[in-house]
């Protein structure tokens, strides 16, 4: 622990209780019981003296300007960039994860590089980014550090979007969107059986339920469940995601039915085209008026239409946004029905 004391990236954590010498962290519904001197579930915690710290604070494992569309964010400052940031490690333990290079990675911190706040601003602003986005592993593990990004981003008028599992607890989420967060791309796993088996055995409506409290702040939400070949691509188990989603969420929050490729531990074949066209026809006819296609280059699914006349508002090509035909409004010109848009579109 003498080289965390001098770690630049170390940094008190808000949330936890003290018990017995041990802490719990109180920044995701693990809420890892450490003890001292001792490491959470994710690696990035530690119990110092009794007290938690965040061994990743300023940690950023990538930094680079992105489109929006690449989150995927369909419904949230359509045709913009953000200054995109992540660290190291995870929360869960996805066996198909794309960044595995970055999720599956401890931090080091006698290696670590550290970056201010401040600067990724200026990085932001010099590349006419209109936001900031924490992705590429779990946003939840720079929680300490997007307090104060996300308080400078908003002074300067960005937005500050997480690409997140959603496995936070209520009161990160609540301190996280007072200090800036206004958008929440949720990745839904699947039902019970795919969390306890795939994740790290997590308790599959947390997500759920923290979509729906952001939704209730005011926080910008957009759900997307990655089909996986023989894990969570039934079916069943689709119909129940899209019966949460219109039970919690309701019709307008926009849900995007991805197609997963080979990745770390899985050699599964990519998922088939017509399942996801299947997902996507399932939740259409439910009565989720904004459905999905996504890792599908040129696919019809990727475009906006409108749920009640079927009018192209927004046409993309993969995380391209092309146009927008929406009046300014937000309406659509065919039928003047009300298109949910959180920020403006940037053509």
């Amino acid at each position: 622990m003498k080289v965390l004391k001098n770690a630049r990236t170390l940094k008190k954590t808000p949330i936890f209780d003290s018990i017995d010498g041990g802490v719990i962290c109180k920044v995701c519904e693990r809420r890892c019981r450490i003890p001292p001197n001792g490491k959470g579930f994710c690696g990035t915690k530690v119990n110092i003296n009794g007290e938690l710290y965040t061994v990743v604070y300023g940690d950023l494992s990538a930094i680079e300007s992105r489109p929006v569309e690449i989150k995927p964010f369909y419904h949230y400052w359509p045709g913009s960039s953000a200054m995109t940031i992540s660290t190291w490690s995870c929360n869960f333990r996805c066996p198909w994860c794309q960044n595995w290079h970055l999720s599956r990675k401890l931090p080091e911190p006698s290696l670590a590089t550290f970056m201010s706040p401040e600067v990724v601003i200026q990085k932001a602003k010099k590349a006419m980014d209109q936001g900031i986005c924490v992705s590429f592993n779990e946003p939840t593990l720079l929680f300490e550090y997007c307090l104060d990004l996300f308080k400078l981003a908003k002074e300067e008028g960005l937005y500050c979007c997480f690409v997140s599992n959603g496995y936070m607890t209520e009161e990160a989420l609540k301190m996280l969107y007072f200090a800036g967060l206004d958008g929440l791309k949720v990745d839904v796993k699947g039902g019970e059986a795919t969390y306890r088996n795939y994740v790290g055995n997590a308790d599959w409506m947390i997500p759920w339920r923290n979509a729906k409290i952001a939704l209730r702040l005011g926080i910008h939400v957009e759900i997307v469940y990655l089909v996986v070949p023989e894990v969570n691509d039934s079916e069943e188990e689709i119909a129940r995601v899209i019966e949460i989603h219109l039970r919690e969420l309701g019709s307008e929050v926009p849900i995007h039915f991805t197609r997963y490729f080979p990745a770390y531990r899985f050699t599964k074949p990519p998922t088939p085209i017509e399942k996801l066209e299947l997902a996507r026809e399932m939740a259409m006819k439910a009565g989720i008026s904004f459905v999905y296609i996504g890792n599908v280059l040129g696919h019809e699914g990727e475009n906006t239409y409108c749920p009640d006349c079927g009018k192209l508002l927004i046409r993309r090509f993969g995380p391209r946004f092309l146009k927008s035909y929406l009046e300014e409004d937000n309406t659509c010109p065919s039928c003047g029905r009300k298109i949910p848009i959180k920020g403006k579109v940037v053509a």
